[in-house]
């Protein structure tokens, strides 16, 4: 599963020209991307979808969010996939059947 995330972006910085910052999800810190927000400051709260803020989002909502995900114990494992790919099912492949 992958869902948008609200974090607090700490630093903002360029690698190559692209936008990127430091981003603190409840205490786990991740490097994101930032050129699709570009109004987003240092302090400002953004919803982040895989490495990628999408939008700015207020304090309170993120805050309502982030404890919602809490509760669910969901967001050690959104952030950190690899350290429960043992909680999760693995992902449906379909069979393509050739029908000639």
């Amino acid at each position: 599963m992958c869902l948008g995330i609200p974090g607090r972006v700490l630093s903002i910085y360029s690698a190559d020209g692209v936008r990127m910052g430091k981003v603190d999800f409840d205490g786990i810190v991740k490097e994101v991307c930032l050129e699709y927000v570009p109004e987003v400051q240092v302090g400002d709260y953004t919803i982040v979808h895989v490495g990628f803020a999408i939008t700015r989002v207020d304090e309170a909502s993120a805050q309502e969010t982030l404890r919602l995900f809490r509760e669910m114990a969901m967001l050690e494992e959104e952030l950190n996939p690899d350290q429960h790919a043992e909680l999760r099912a693995p992902p449906a492949c379909p069979v393509l059947h050739d029908s000639n």
